[in-house]
């Protein structure tokens, strides 16, 4: 095996980049190919379990493995009247509605290696937080056969525990497998995704993010001080602490934001001083280096003991083959060597494992945050404070990236990305995802009230809260930008007062600009939501032949066209916040963006293929490559009649338009 593998690549030095970005599970954390998992990888519809290796087995794996491939069941709806609202309509930020499995199939065609930093608060699986397995897809044993190559008894063995409503290590590994798939696939190629955890799963997460991102683009496994004070717990240890588990699409393309120091210039001593730096301590630092006259200058303490150098022997020969090394006699005779450190040289502070202080708040932090948006309402139990979280997008410096949360709760990622943005004056946007879960008025009794009573919704959710929290966040931090503006306004005229306004003209074009971005900052958000494919429409007929159709599509109305025609954008890789322009042929409606026509509705004649064929003709700001129709609202004759003459006009033209027929 150990062969095979070093023959693979040597022949093929050029696609490991390639297999390293497609299958990161099938090499361990020193970069070594594992021939087998891929092997495994590309057997189609066999899963073979007889040869071990190193990884996480559960029993719903299998089945973790067919939702991560299994096909959208719904479709996407435009909440129009909250998106055409004035902070809205021209927004670039996401809050979506639904299973975020469902939304994060939706997205990956749009958003494929779009997204630059994914964080995450899953449930932790404690016991006590309510977490249970539920999935509405209902395969039969024959179906989970074929989809995931297993036998009978254990496809029974499958569908009996999903079914159980289970909060298992098996079932919350089951519920993140297929979410986890999809969220890698959305990342950057110098993307990073951040999960919040503590304890319970910490183990089993670790393992299962090893096998999807790839060991080696495993980051760091932050620990966050959440709580300042022990308690008054009866354990033996007070937990204060959970953890954030950091992954990389590919590690070698990132890089944090990291505290720099620039210095003044000076030397620092080269060798080692504390207790125990001694050579039999770390051998390898000790090591001669050329000093003045060919004399060799070794490690050694004004005690005479042999010490160690601060630098490896490589760092060391860079060093003095750059002139950055000097001597000085000591008293004793011998040589003391120092590194010179230019003016203007900077060093870089590594980034910290642990989140503390001023960069994270607590725990009751976060929930204080909330309270005080909600006029001290407790809506929301445990959020997590805004601050960690933009503690953990300004260590990607990127101002102008696309942040996702697919577990969203009350919304504070989309509160931390809007704050940065009104202190540097940045352009990120985020896409937030959040479960219609149900508030229970018996374990939240306060939260039940408010959005019922005062938000007017009948079946409180927690997507309310989140809603809400966007809006009052977004007030809030508008006002604050008001604010600064003013004073930013106040200097300018300050400055422009001044004799030596020349002086000034560079100060003021910067506090121009920089009211400017304040001014244009994103502070709305565009609603979407999943709903049921095809709901009331499904035939009541469990034998359904050629000639019965699956739903009436009489009954459709513009609403369910107009989401259709979202769903579809969407698959064929069109942002959500991109908007179809309606164009008219010859009174027929359809819909054009980004070379994609959409033709969704009934009543196409002959007429209108003329008009159409002659509005590419002439339009040069109408070029379709792809023509997509929904086949229901197609006679077999218009179908064939547009397949033919858009054939033969490419031909004609020497032009690609591809036709498609979905249903």
């Amino acid at each position: 095996m150990e062969k095979t593998e070093k023959i693979f690549e040597q022949r093929m030095p050029d696609k490991i980049d390639i297999l390293k970005k497609h299958f990161p599970h099938c090499f361990d954390k020193d970069g070594n190919f594992n021939i087998e998992k891929f092997n495994e990888e590309i057997k189609l519809n066999e899963i073979n379990l007889s040869k071990e290796s190193y990884g996480l087995e559960w029993l719903g794996k299998n089945y973790a493995r067919v939702l991560a491939t299994d096909p959208v069941r719904t479709l996407l709806k435009e909440s129009e009247a909250f998106n055409q609202k004035e902070e809205n309509r021209n927004s670039q930020n996401l809050l979506i509605k639904g299973d975020n499995l469902e939304v994060l199939k939706h997205l990956v065609n749009a958003y494929y290696e779009k997204i630059k930093m994914i964080y995450i608060d899953p449930p932790y699986n404690t016991g006590s937080d309510g977490f249970v397995y539920q999935d509405d897809r209902k395969f039969t044993v024959p179906q989970l056969m074929e989809l995931a190559g297993i036998d009978e008894e254990r496809a029974k063995r499958i569908l009996d525990f999903v079914n159980s409503k289970s909060n298992s290590h098996s079932a919350w590994l089951t519920f993140m497998y297929p979410r986890l798939y999809i969220a890698r696939q959305l990342l950057r190629e110098d993307g990073v995704i951040f999960v919040s955890i503590d304890d319970n799963e910490v183990a089993q997460l670790k393992i299962l993010m090893d096998e999807i991102f790839g060991e080696e683009n495993f980051v760091i496994q932050f620990v966050w001080r959440s709580r300042l004070g022990k308690g008054g717990t009866a354990d033996q240890v007070a937990q204060i602490h959970e953890y954030v588990l950091t992954y990389a699409k590919m590690k070698r393309n990132i890089s944090f934001k990291r505290d720099v120091k620039i210095s003044n210039g000076g030397r620092e001593r080269l060798r080692q001083w504390g207790q125990g730096d001694s050579k039999e301590d770390r051998p390898s630092m000790y090591y001669p280096i050329p000093g003045p006259n060919g004399i060799e200058v070794y490690p050694i303490k004004p005690d005479g003991t042999y010490g160690r150098w601060r630098v490896g022997k490589e760092e060391m020969k860079k060093l003095i083959s750059n002139g950055l090394v000097e001597f000085e006699r000591r008293e004793d005779g011998l040589f003391e060597a120092y590194k010179v450190i230019k003016k203007g040289h900077k060093t870089f502070s590594a980034v910290d494992s642990i989140i503390s202080g001023e960069n994270s708040s607590t725990t009751a932090g976060g929930s204080k945050e909330v309270k005080n948006l909600f006029n001290g309402i407790q809506c929301f139990d445990y959020p997590k404070p805004s601050r960690i979280i933009s503690y953990l997008i300004s260590l990607i410096e990127c101002t102008d990236c696309i942040y996702l949360d697919f577990f969203a709760g009350s919304g504070t990622t989309g509160e931390a990305v809007m704050q940065l943005n009104a202190e540097d004056g940045g352009n990120r946007k985020y896409i937030l995802v959040q479960l219609p879960e149900p508030i229970d008025p018996k374990k939240n009794k306060t939260a039940y009230d408010f959005v019922k009573d005062e938000l007017g919704v009948e079946e409180p959710t927690i997507f309310e809260i989140c809603k809400e929290r966007l809006i009052r966040a977004a007030k809030k931090i508008k006002s604050e930008i008001d604010e600064k503006i003013k004073a930013k306004e106040k200097e300018i005229k300050e400055l422009e007062s001044q004799l030596n306004f020349g002086d000034n003209e560079e100060k003021i074009a910067s506090l121009e600009q920089e009211i400017e971005n304040l001014k244009n900052q994103d502070l709305g958000f565009k609603i979407f939501e999943t709903i049921p494919l095809w709901k009331d429409y499904l035939q009541e007929n469990d034998k359904l032949t050629e000639q019965t159709s699956l739903f009436d599509e009489g009954k459709l109305t513009e609403d369910d066209i107009k989401s259709l025609l979202i769903t579809w954008q969407v698959y064929d890789g069109i942002e959500l916040t991109e908007k179809p322009h309606e164009i008219d042929i010859n009174g027929y409606k359809t819909y054009y963006i980004d070379c994609n026509l959409y033709l969704l509705y009934k009543g196409w004649k002959t007429n209108h293929l003329k008009a159409l064929l002659e509005k590419i003709d002439t339009d040069k700001n109408f070029n379709p490559i792809k023509i997509i129709l929904f086949g229901y609202n197609f006679d077999s004759k218009s179908l064939r009649e547009i397949n033919e003459n858009i054939k033969s006009y490419s031909n004609k033209k020497q032009i690609d338009i591809d036709v498609i027929t979905r249903y």
